[in-house]
Parts: C-alpha cells; structure tokens; sequence
C-alpha cells in the first residue's frame, strides 16, 4: 500500500493536479489566516522560545514574524498556529484539518530552497491525497480509539509532500512514508489543551524529517504501514483499501475540503447557525428565554456535551455555542475568548441549555429548541451548516478571515499583500522570495515574548 501510493506521488504532475490548484490555494489562504490569527499567542510564543537555541541556519519564515528559524522548526511554530483555535480547514469524512501539517513544511522547505508555486500547489495537493485517503482508511474508528487523527494521517501527508518536493524516486517516497510510519503520534484526549497542537507541530516537522532521512538513503520497511505489526494494525485498525485506493488520481480529497466560519469545532456550526435563527425570530426577547435543547447524533453529544472551565473548553462545547449563537449574535475568535466565556449572562445562559441524542439526526447537524418565559416554543433544525460542503465559504470570505485574523492577532503583517500572494502562487517562480516579501523589517516587529 505504501509502495502504490509512493508510485502514484512519484509520477503525478502539474498536469494532472492543476484542476484542483484554486482549492489548495484556497486552503493555503485559510492556513495563513489562522495562522496569523494565532502567531502572538502565548502558546506559540513558549514554542519559539523554547526552539529558539536549537535553531540551525535561518532559512524559513515564522508566519507572523519577521524572524525566520529552520525549516524544521518553522515547520513544527508555523503548523501549530495554524491549528491552534480550531478554525482550521476540515475534511468531512474524516474530520482531519489538511493543511496545517503539510502546508507548514512544505513552505519552509520551499524557502530553504528555490521552488516554482507550481511545484509546491502539485505537492501540496498530493500530500493532502495521502494524508485524507490513509484518514479514509481508519476512519471511524481509528478516531473514536482515541488517535488525533488530523496527527497521525497528517504526518504521511507531509512526508509524501516533502519527499514530492525534493524530487524523490518512488523509492525514496515510499521510505519517507514508512519512516513516518515510525513517528506517527497524537491522542484525542488532549485535544482541551495545548498539547494537541505539538502532535500537530511534530506531524510537519516530522514528516519533513522522514523526507529529508529518505532523501539521504534512509530505508523504512516495505509494510511499514499495512504490515502485521506495521502503523495500522499498532493503532488498533486494519486499512480498507477500497477507500484507500478508490479513484486515485482520478478524484481529490482536497475537492472536499471545507473551511469554517466559526471558531468552534465543525460539529458544533449547526448549532450555531440555528441559534442565529434563532435570535432573529425572538429580537429583543433573549431574556425571556427559559430553557434550550439541543439535539443531534452521538457524535454532537460525544464531543460537546461538556462543563465549560475555559476557552478551550468553550470551542467544543454545546452549551457555549448556543451561548454565542443566541446572546451574542457572533461565533468568532472573540467570543470563545476566556473573558468571555466566563462572564456571568454567559454561564447563566449556559446552565439552561440541555443535550439530547437524535438517532435519526445525521452528524453535523443540529436541532434548537427555545422556550420562552411567554409559554411559546420555537425550533429551527440545520442539516448543512454554513462553510459545509452544501453551503461552502466564498473565496471572499476566507479573505475576510484572514483581514480579521490579522487584527484579532494583532500582527503587523499586510492583510493584502498576503492576499495577493497567495491568490497568484501558481505563477511564482520563487516561493521563498514571495514569503521574504510578506514578513515586515525587523525594525516594525515587537518582541515575541509580548
């Protein structure tokens, strides 16, 4: 299985992947705007400092900086930013957030050296086959055992691309994925804390690491992934390989991408969508508002049925969505901030929303039932949230997301020159000039300990 996905990154082309080239560049927008949203947080921050030391040669942009690090810790700094408020893009069949562990590196190894936009668009987007069909093929189960699964598939999708970039041989691809095999890494249960994004960190950082191992001759074994004690069967999973292989080079995961309007888990839109319904029909009257029932399938429950202790907690959480959605009007990175999340109208309200499985309600969807202090009662059911793949994000929109995030996170970087950039990547001849004129002087930049 390793060796027929190896062949297939080895010998596809530009030619064969252009027709998916504004998705990635669509997803790559996403990933610049949640990773500008996030490149001052205090945990991002602690990373480079902690990575600072050991840094080599600077050759690879920290996105939100003007400092630049190695390719491999500019890989790890710039894939947890991107992943840190759950505002990442997401793949629905898997619930995997496809870029950040693969645009990361690829972009830092693009800067290290000189690559075309083409080159690095045909790797990305090969990388993200990879990534989303191995997902495909443990899913769902390979998540509900308690694997991060945006980690653990995500680490093969970087290595394919990396070792796609260096021009690798089927070989040498097939070895960057088995010794990513030996790497592989994440669990659900820290997913309310910091320590989920450094699985997501390690999965580019470390994806390129196989890929650099590969290039240099190092040797993985040939089942290191569907053997009897290879990746899936250490993990608990036999590969299906229908879903593995099924329409390989003929249709792209990354057509199935989709990208969030709200800064909460993607399960968690529909209720958020139906709480602005919500408050459309009742105007003025939140106060009156008694109770809340939210219903939707076990995933829904599983996930977000939950006391709320923090802003972590906040973005994966029911009752804080309807908080959001009905009091505030708004779901985004302010709102599922700690100042927020523990004001008193907040919590009352919180208290008075109460989960309920549907059977029949798929995943992702949600139904919201108020009743008012008046006796009236009034529902409103979503199937396809908005930035689902029934109602997708314009390409206007995720420019909106990056302008916001650059000043909810206060950067100083320019908002269209990013824009810009990334919209004509497919026609750059040097990735890395491109990033090196989106970082401002050193002179504009604060400390990165603020």
């Amino acid at each position: 299985m390793s060796r027929t996905l190896a062949d297939f990154v080895a010998v596809s082309s530009w030619v064969e992947v252009e027709g998916q080239s504004l998705e990635a560049r669509r997803s790559i927008l996403n990933f610049f705007a949640t990773a500008l949203l996030s490149a001052r947080d205090p945990v991002v921050t602690a990373a480079m400092r902690t990575l600072s030391p050991f840094s080599g040669t600077a050759t690879s942009t920290v996105i939100g900086h003007s400092e630049r690090m190695d390719a491999m810790c500019a890989s790890f700094l710039n894939a947890i930013s991107a992943n840190l408020l759950d505002f990442d893009d997401t793949h629905p069949d898997t619930i995997i957030h496809p870029a950040a562990p693969i645009a990361a590196p690829l972009l830092a190894l693009a800067e290290a050296r000189r690559t075309s936009g083409r080159e690095v668009l045909t790797a990305f987007i090969l990388g993200v086959d990879v990534e989303c069909r191995i997902g495909n093929a443990v899913s769902p189960h390979h998540y509900a055992r308690g694997w991060h699964i945006t980690s653990t598939c995500g680490i093969f999708g970087a290595a394919a691309a990396c070792a796609k970039l260096l021009g690798l041989s089927k070989d040498g691809i097939a070895n960057a994925i088995g010794i990513a095999a030996s790497q592989s890494a994440g669990n659900v249960e820290n997913l309310p804390s910091a320590a989920k994004n450094v699985s997501v960190g390690n999965a580019a950082r470390n994806g390129l690491f196989a890929a650099l191992l590969a290039q240099q001759g190092y040797e993985a074994a040939p089942l290191a992934l569907e053997g009897p004690l290879g990746w899936a069967r250490t993990m608990g999973d036999e590969l299906d390989r229908t879903r593995l292989f099924d329409g390989l080079g003929r249709t792209w995961e990354i057509a199935k991408n989709t990208y969030k309007p709200y800064s909460a888990g993607i399960v968690f839109h529909a209720v958020i969508d139906a709480c602005l319904l919500l408050r459309e029909r009742v105007g003025g009257r939140v106060d009156q508002i008694e109770s809340v029932i939210v219903q939707g399938s076990a995933l829904l429950l599983a996930r977000g049925d939950r006391p709320v202790n923090n802003a972590r907690d906040a973005r994966v959480s029911i009752h804080h969505c309807v908080a959001c959605g009905l009091f505030l009007g708004r779901a985004g990175v302010t709102e599922f901030e700690q100042e927020t999340v523990i004001r008193p109208d907040i919590t009352r309200l919180r208290e008075n929303v109460r989960a309920e499985l549907d059977r029949e309600m798929p995943d992702g969807a949600a139904r919201v039932t108020l009743r008012l202090s008046t006796g009236e009662v009034l529902t409103e059911t979503v199937i396809s949230p908005r930035g689902s793949q029934a109602a997708p994000l314009s390409d206007r929109d995720i420019e909106a997301k990056l302008r916001d995030g650059v000043r909810a996170g206060r950067s100083d970087w320019d908002a269209e020159r990013v824009i810009d950039a990334i919209w004509r990547l497919n026609a750059v001849d040097d990735v890395g000039a491109l990033l090196r004129s989106l970082r401002p002087p050193p002179a504009s930049h604060h400390a990165t300990s603020n």
